[in-house]
């Protein structure tokens, strides 16, 4: 097994709040990868590409994933 680089995760600013304590987490510190993990489980880790990363992000903004219906 590879061991996973050295990511320095980081919450949207929403989540900073202290009565907020469950938010998905990412990193953007390692070349090539951005990587992905929910607070309440962060030793799985998600990684993708930067292009993998938008397509998701665009997916989201145009409503593909609306979970609030």
């Amino acid at each position: 097994m590879t061991a996973l680089p050295e990511f320095a995760f980081v919450k949207a600013q929403m989540c900073r709040d202290a009565r907020v304590d469950n938010c998905p987490e990412v990193a953007t510190n390692v070349p090539g990868v951005v990587a992905l993990r929910d607070s309440e489980r962060p030793d799985t880790v998600v990684t993708m590409t930067p292009d993998q990363w938008v397509t998701l992000a665009d997916a989201i903004k145009a409503g593909e994933y609306d979970l609030s219906g």
